[in-house]
């Protein structure tokens, strides 16, 4: 009898098993949406950061093999990502090109200087770094000034600061809502099972033997969930990536594999607990109860 009750408490695939997987589907892709939305919005300011780049000027004085020896000292430090060096006569061809016109026809000379172009990981791209590293550099007495815009840095900074702060107030906010709302159809598919459960204590099931199925069931309505909300996620990014390539430096594979992870790890755990809060609540009343709620 205990088994034939257990069998008539969830079966393997039904309607309900189809709709608490859309209900629970629909969450998780909301939830994997705000992960995507962090991740890539870290990616993004990353990128921001690391082609923020600042200038160093050359003393005329000093020999362009130098130049390129110091090139290669900055390109060994540790907030170095790249640089570039631009010579004197690149400096005025580029400006040329600009301008539409050869300044060094009207003034006689090349009133450019040399010099290298440095670009820094993003943990250096902010103003107190920008200011150490300045210090460091003017060691070398031909160096005469260290070009940087310290509001346009700040400004970005800050910007990508709030924008953090704020989806990560969001993603704080849906994921309590995506358990209310996941919480809420487990226990209304475990309400209508309520009287069966308690049939089951009567004839003497454990409480672990009357849990299993409830568990197992929605253990694999989450891992279907979060199977078909990853590959929604993926099928976008993958759209995304096609119809503008270079969103490829945001949207990476290890930003995708964060996600689905997230969105499985997040959807099994949520309908397994949902499902052992909801089925031990029934268990714990009493047979006058169930008829009053």
């Amino acid at each position: 009898m205990a088994g034939k009750s257990k069998n008539n408490l969830v079966s393997g695939f039904d309607m309900q098993f189809v709709t608490s997987s859309i209900s629970t589907t629909l969450v998780l892709l909301l939830l994997g949406l705000v992960v995507f939305f962090v991740l890539a919005a870290h990616n993004l300011s990353v990128y921001v950061k690391e082609n923020i780049s600042f200038s160093i000027l050359i003393s005329d004085e000093m020999k362009e093999a130098d130049i390129l020896k110091l090139q290669k000292r900055l390109d060994k430090e540790a907030f170095v990502k790249e640089t570039e060096y631009i010579s004197k006569k690149q400096a005025l061809r580029e400006q040329t090109e600009a301008m539409g016109a050869d300044p060094e026809e009207f003034l006689g000379y090349n009133p450019f200087t040399a010099s290298i172009e440095i670009k820094l990981h993003s943990d250096y791209a902010n103003s107190d770094s920008i200011a150490k590293i300045e210090k460091l550099i003017k060691k070398n007495s031909n160096i005469q000034e260290v070009l940087y815009q310290k509001e346009l840095i700040d400004a970005v900074n800050d910007n990508i600061r709030n924008i953090s702060l704020l989806l990560l107030g969001l993603a704080a906010i849906l994921a309590l809502i995506s358990f209310a709302l996941i919480n809420n159809t487990i226990r209304l598919a475990i309400y209508s099972k309520r009287f069966l459960i308690h049939t089951m204590k009567l004839v003497g099931a454990s409480w672990g033997f009357i849990r299993r199925p409830f568990l197992r069931r929605n253990f694999w309505i989450g891992v279907l969930a979060a199977f078909v909300a990853d590959c929604i996620l993926w099928a976008a990014a993958y759209w995304l990536v096609s119809y503008e390539p270079e969103l490829i430096r945001v949207v990476t594979p290890d930003v995708m594999m964060l996600v689905s992870a997230a969105v499985l790890l997040f959807g099994v755990l949520i309908t397994y607990l949902c499902a052992l809060l909801s089925i031990n609540k029934y268990l714990r009343m009493k047979a006058g109860t169930l008829y009053q709620i």
